[in-house]
């Protein structure tokens, strides 16, 4: 083969991988959708038609929280300072229904006011070595966003951790000021308690390892609890749930229904509630849409 053959061939062979290769992460597409998924594998932002969720109306016993979280969101959205969230507590009661609600929501009024709308990015827990790749990209747009770790917890010899406490406030490229970062998590220090206390063995300062290990959740200007529900809360979202899909229900029936169904699952939540909900709808031949 002459130089000439072998230098056309591997120009060929160059052209074909440039046309495989997936091309840059782009912000644009950010303007055209409210939510998004990163993936991370691919470096691109998939658009989220239709968010999985419900209603601010439907989040009973968490009026708290919610203010909060809806405050800190309206401030973000409306262009002012604000902080990174963590909502940590009982499973089931409604920590991540209450970000992507409250997105939806802010939204909502600042479209009423022809103002600017956020973008919602869910990242897996498992990507989060990449985030400095997605920041790259949204450093590029001046539309705000939330990006959003749901379940966000890690064990042992996981040092993603690490990648996130960066992230949150002591990176070098900083976090963009266009970018807040909302997680939730069942665990109040995000690690497993056995896995703080190993630390403290093979620690030459015990303490230094343990704050190393607690210092992530600091890192969040907003850490709001939600808890277990009380019987009363649980039966106030069993009703607003009624009332949303107009189950026709006579108030004493559905309240003892509503509590036998959640002694045979031996808690009370949120989730527990829709389940019940969903269970009552189908029996009554009520579609749920």
């Amino acid at each position: 083969m002459t130089n000439h053959a072998l230098l056309s061939a591997l120009e060929r062979i160059a052209d074909s991988l440039e046309r495989m290769s997936p091309p840059p992460p782009s912000a644009d597409i950010l303007h055209k959708h409210d939510a998004f998924l990163w993936q991370a594998a691919l470096g691109m932002l998939t658009p989220v038609e239709k968010v999985s969720g419900v209603p601010l109306s439907l989040l009973q016993g968490v009026k708290r929280q919610m203010d909060q979280v809806m405050a800190n969101t309206r401030h973000f959205a409306e262009g002012f300072s604000a902080n990174n969230v963590m909502l940590w507590g009982a499973r089931g009661m409604g920590k991540s229904s209450l970000v992507k609600a409250s997105v939806a929501a802010v939204n909502a009024e600042q479209r009423a006011k022809n103002g600017g709308t956020l973008a919602l990015i869910e990242i897996q827990r498992d990507e989060l070595s990449s985030l400095p790749k997605l920041l790259a990209v949204l450093r590029t747009t001046k539309r705000r966003c939330i990006l959003f770790c749901d379940d966000l917890s890690f064990e042992s010899q996981d040092a993603d951790y690490k990648s996130l406490k960066s992230v949150l406030d002591g990176g070098i490229g900083g976090r963009p000021e266009n970018v807040l970062i909302y997680a939730t998590s069942n665990r109040r220090h995000l690690m497993p308690r056995d896995m703080i206390e190993n630390e403290t063995g093979s620690a030459i300062n015990p303490s230094e390892a343990i704050e190393e290990k607690v210092s992530l959740s600091d890192r969040f200007g907003l850490w709001i609890g939600l808890y277990g529900a009380t019987q009363d809360d649980y039966l106030a979202i069993v009703e607003a749930y009624a009332a949303y899909y107009n189950l026709p229900v006579p108030r004493e029936n559905l309240r003892r229904k509503a509590l036998q169904w959640a002694m045979a699952r031996g808690s009370r939540s949120g989730r527990v509630a829709s389940q019940f909900i969903s269970d009552l709808a189908a029996e009554l031949g009520i579609p749920q849409s």
